[in-house]
This record gives C-alpha cells, sequence and structure tokens, in this order.
C-alpha cells in the first residue's frame, strides 16, 4: 500500500510519518516538495506518487495573518484541499484531511456534534469550513477529523508559548472564558492510522469526524498546569502557578475572532471505531518529556 503524506514536518505530520509506516509506504512531503498554494505543482506531485490513501496534513493555520492573507488562506485550505479530493477521487484512493472547531462560531451551549451547522466568524475557519466542502462534493471515499487546541514537542504551540513566556516572565495573564480540550498530535495521528486501517475493511466508516481528547477545561487552567508540571519536571521557570492570572477573551484583542466554546463531541469517533480517548491532560507529562532541551 502506498501513501501520500502532505504536511510531513507539521505538528501532526510529523508523527504521522510514524504513525503511518507499519500500514504501508510512505511518501512524507513537507511545504518545499508539495506547496499547497502551487496547484500545479500538487497536482503533479499526487499523480506521481500514484498513492493508495492520500493524508493531507498541511494547512495555512496561522489564524490572526489569514484575516490579512484571505486569499492565500483560502486557496492553501480550501481550493487545494479541493484539488487533492478530486485527485483521490481520480486515482480511487482514500483521503484524509483535517479541519478544526473554528468552523462553528463557539455560541452552542453544549458540546458540538457532527451534524451541527458550520457558521465560522474568522477567515480561517471560513477556509477550513470551504476545504471540507469541496471534500464531499468530489464525492470520494474520505476521512474528515475535526479537532482542536493541538499541541505537539515540536512546532509553535500554546504550551511550547505559554513556557517561553514562563522562563522570562514572573506574571502572565491568560484568557479564561474559552472551553475546548487540548488534543496532543500523537493522539490525532494514533486515531488517524487505526481508522485508515478500520476503513480498508469498512466503507461504512467513511465520513466526517471530531477528534479531541477527553474532557474539558480553559486556556488560564490549561496553563497553571503546564506551569506546574514543568517545575516538577526541573524546567528553570520565573513564573509559578499563582502568578498566572485569568483574564477575559475581550481584555486580549486579536484580529481573528476567537470562539468561546470549542468542545467537539466524539461519541461519533468512539463509537465507530470502539476507540476510549484519553483525558486532554493526560499527554502533557509526556510533552514535557519530549520537549528539545533547548525550550525547556
Amino acid at each position: 500500500m502506498k501513501i501520500l503524506l502532505l504536511g510531513s514536518t507539521g505538528q501532526v505530520g510529523w508523527e504521522l510519518q510514524r504513525s503511518l509506516a507499519p500500514l504501508g509506504e510512505v511518501t512524507a512531503c513537507d511545504r518545499v516538495k508539495a506547496d499547497l498554494s502551487d496547484l500545479d505543482s500538487l497536482r503533479t506531485v499526487v499523480r506521481g506518487a500514484k498513492a493508495d490513501i492520500i493524508v493531507n496534513a498541511a494547512a495555512y493555520t496561522a489564524v490572526d495573518k489569514a484575516e490579512s492573507e484571505p486569499d492565500l488562506a483560502t486557496r492553501v485550505n480550501a481550493t487545494a484541499v479541493g484539488l487533492l479530493a478530486e485527485e483521490a477521487v481520480r486515482a480511487r484512493a482514500l483521503f484524509v484531511h483535517y479541519s478544526t472547531d473554528y468552523i462553528f462560531d463557539g455560541e452552542k451551549v453544549g458540546s458540538y456534534v457532527e451534524t451541527d451547522a458550520a457558521n465560522p466568524v474568522s477567515r480561517y475557519g471560513l477556509g477550513k469550513y470551504q476545504g471540507e466542502e469541496a471534500v464531499r462534493a468530489a464525492g470520494g471515499r474520505h476521512l474528515i477529523f475535526r479537532t482542536s487546541w493541538v499541541y505537539a514537542p515540536r512546532g509553535k504551540n500554546f504550551p511550547t508559548t505559554i513556557l517561553n513566556l514562563a522562563r522570562t516572565r514572573d506574571e502572565l495573564k491568560i484568557v479564561a472564558d474559552q472551553i475546548g480540550a487540548p488534543t496532543s498530535a500523537e493522539l490525532i495521528a494514533d486515531v488517524t492510522a487505526l481508522a485508515v486501517r478500520r476503513v480498508g475493511r469498512s466503507e461504512d466508516l467513511i465520513g466526517t469526524y471530531h477528534l479531541t481528547a477527553a474532557g474539558e477545561t480553559n486556556w488560564h487552567a490549561y496553563a497553571r498546569l503546564l506551569v506546574r508540571l514543568a517545575a516538577a519536571k526541573g524546567y528553570a521557570l520565573k513564573a509559578v502557578p499563582e502568578r498566572i492570572l485569568p483574564i477575559a477573551t475581550a481584555d486580549y484583542p486579536t484580529p481573528a475572532k476567537r470562539i468561546a466554546n470549542s468542545r467537539l463531541a466524539t461519541d461519533k469517533l468512539r463509537a465507530a471505531f470502539g476507540l476510549t480517548l484519553p483525558s486532554w491532560d493526560a499527554h502533557l507529562g509526556r510533552f514535557l518529556e519530549e520537549l528539545p532541551h533547548e525550550s525547556a
């Protein structure tokens, strides 16, 4: 089995190189080898790979910058995704793609389910939803995983940012009125590999799924736990949990609107694939162990 992996050096893509390897021959492409903003080149790469499975872990992820670069964000997150989905149909390949909580407006009281209506409130969210729609419109075999608050020991993300700030500041102010489930790239990659294998045995499993860790928290509580765990592991930090203060979203304005509720219900995923998902804080210890020394 041949697997084409796009976005191989990103947080999720890096973990996918490991998790997909037992399933077949993986051709891993970073942005240099497969640039989603260059549609003609991208098509050439896909057709040359002759893959049985195409996994797209590449995306335009600069949420705030997307407000000032809407055309580029749309080309990468929507137009290129549609091209990949169409090429997957042409090659009779399974197409795996990742989406986000940002397709919703965050106004729902409970957790979002897969059938809830999308209503993105940012350019990033709009592009990601248009990408989803393009995959479904292509009509091929596909898996779309919506996830949230992704982190990994590599790349820029919330926990690496918090630790860097905590090294130089004795007080941090973190938003406390946004709720979600921090989800490790490792978990996403492992579930992807399991799902790909199961789909090969049952076409009934194709479709859209929510994939996040279990439970919920807010950014402020997340930051306090992270700093407490890091200090216990010997990280040299100036900030202590008690000096991490809660603020409201309104006190931290950003170019792109953030959503208050990022909770995604995973009932469908767990039932379809027979999974028990770990709590959102279960991978933080491993994250701290695997973080490069210079980041500690």
